[in-house]
């Protein structure tokens, strides 16, 4: 359960993957369906495509280049978007996520969308859950070439959106991430602890953390933002 100062909250930055939307279509993604392209293309089993994926993602983890479909579509000469799609029914919103959004959007604060993911897979997630439709602006890592494991990006961040770092409060399922940020000097920060929903809950000691945003509800009605 996160204790939140709310009054002191202005603006609200939110993560994507495993913070708005269930996490596990991108891990079955990337260890399992891609995995298992790459093996049919090779000839090799499975098991083998899984290690050499395993090598290769280990290589650029935290980088651009682990978020770039672009990248990994010459690496593995794979239609990544493609192969998106072709699994595209395991995209979902966390049936929290909405009610928070919105709950916020009603107490008058502002609502960004900062995610790693590359453009294109931010647009196939758009398409299937309308995240635009309840969110202020939806931002790429990508448009400013670093992701938000660099203290650079959230300089950039800053320097485009203009928030308070004091009174921002930016929600993530990426504990390296969230880090990042509160180096930064991001004052209010909340650790998603359930982001695959195939997966057990974690423990988390170092950040404020939830399981269901619908807990925060109350709070956020009860302290609205005034502009």
């Amino acid at each position: 359960m996160s204790k939140l100062a709310w009054k002191d909250i202005h603006t609200v930055l939110l993560d994507m993957d495993g913070t708005l939307l269930d996490l596990h279509f991108d891990n079955h993604f990337w260890l399992e369906h891609l995995p298992k392209k790459l093996a049919e293309k090779h000839g090799i089993s499975v098991s083998a495509a899984k290690q050499k994926m395993a090598i290769e993602y280990e290589q650029v983890v935290g980088t651009l280049s682990w978020y770039c479909l672009d990248y990994w579509a010459e690496k593995l000469d794979i239609d990544i978007v493609e192969a998106k799609r072709e699994i595209n029914h395991l995209i979902s919103i966390r049936e929290d996520s909405l009610p928070f959004i919105d709950a916020l959007k009603a107490s008058g604060r502002e609502v960004i969308l900062v995610t790693n993911a590359h453009p294109e897979s931010l647009s196939l997630k758009v398409e299937h859950t309308q995240l635009d439709q309840h969110i202020d602006q939806l931002i790429s890592t990508h448009e400013f070439a670093v992701t938000k494991e660099s203290q650079l990006l959230w300089q950039k961040l800053q320097e485009k959106l203009g928030f308070n770092p004091q009174h921002t409060l930016f929600v993530d399922d990426s504990l390296g991430i969230l880090q990042a940020a509160q180096d930064y000097g991001i004052k209010h920060l909340l650790a998603v602890s359930n982001p695959d929903s195939q997966q057990a809950d974690r423990e988390i000691s170092q950040f404020h953390a939830i399981q269901d945003y619908r807990y925060l509800l109350d709070e956020i009605k009860a302290n609205p933002f005034a502009g």
